[in-house]
This record gives structure tokens, sequence and C-alpha cells, in this order.
């Protein structure tokens, strides 16, 4: 089977991607969490942060690389000989969006396919952005975010960084 890659800014990691990473993680040979590192936003986590938190909640996963990438993402991909882009669907509002892309980047890499995973139904609402203003809050947030996140999300909270 294929190797896949499922990139992302991971900022930070939710339920709803480990969702897809598990899932994807089923169905090919390996998989590469591939964290971007965007330099037109500003996360809340470095992207040593990121790769971290992610490489533990993936742990048990043997089949699941973690790593960083600045650039293109199909270039990512190339490098990594992955040949399938693995991709996140919440909402229709999302693959507008996720299409654009994936025509983009087959036109730059034909070699590489996209597959789109529609996220659990239970996980269809959340994203990053949500969980970080839940977090600033001080709502809880161990529902949407692994311990390990929670942990990070708490203490960036503590030291007035959230």
């Amino acid at each position: 089977m294929p190797i896949a890659m499922y990139p992302g800014s991971f900022d930070p990691v939710t339920r709803g991607h480990l969702d897809i990473i598990k899932r994807s993680s089923r169905m090919f040979d390996k998989v590469i969490v591939a964290v971007l590192v965007n330099s037109a936003k500003k996360p809340l986590f470095t992207v040593e942060e990121r790769v971290a938190m992610l490489r533990e909640c993936c742990k048990d996963i043997p089949n699941v690389e973690v790593d960083s990438f600045n650039g293109l993402t199909v270039s990512f991909a190339k490098q990594k000989h992955a040949t399938v882009m693995v991709r996140g669907l919440r909402a229709v509002t999302d693959f507008e969006n996720e299409i654009q892309l994936a025509h983009t980047n087959f036109a730059m890499a034909p070699g590489i396919e996209t597959v789109f995973l529609a996220t659990a139904i239970k996980w269809s609402y959340l994203s990053s952005t949500i969980v970080r203003e839940a977090a600033h809050y001080g709502q809880d947030v161990s529902k949407f975010v692994p311990a390990n996140v929670e942990t990070a999300l708490i203490a960036k909270r503590e030291a007035g960084e959230l």
C-alpha cells in the first residue's frame, strides 16, 4: 500500500485530527503526519511543541510518523515518497477549499492523489480555533483534546500566552 501524508498546522491537535490519523493508519502502510511551518500565521504552539504533542498522541500507532516541513506540501510529500495526501472534511464548507487545493496539488505533482475522509460526526464541529478559544476562557477542553494537549493549553493560559 502507498505512503500517505496528513498535513496540517495542528495548533493544537484535536480528537478530530486523531480520528483521521487513526483511520488513515488502517488504510495505508505508513502515514506521515506533517506539521506545517506557516510563516504567514502566528501559531500558539511552536512547531517543536506541536510535533512533540502529536508524537505523544500517536506513540501507540506503529505506522505513524510525525515530522514538520516548511514550503509546499507537495514538495514535502515527494521528499517523503508519499503518493497519497489525506484530508479531513468536517462540512461541505471545507470541501470547496480542499478540492481547490487537491486540484492544485495534482497539477503540480500528478503522482500524488488526495483522499478525503469525512470527520466522524461527533467531531464535525471541532476545530483547533474553537479549542484555543475555549481554553483561553478557562473552559474544560478535555473532551476535545488528549490529556497532554490539555495540559499544554493550561500552561499557555497560565503563562498569559493564550
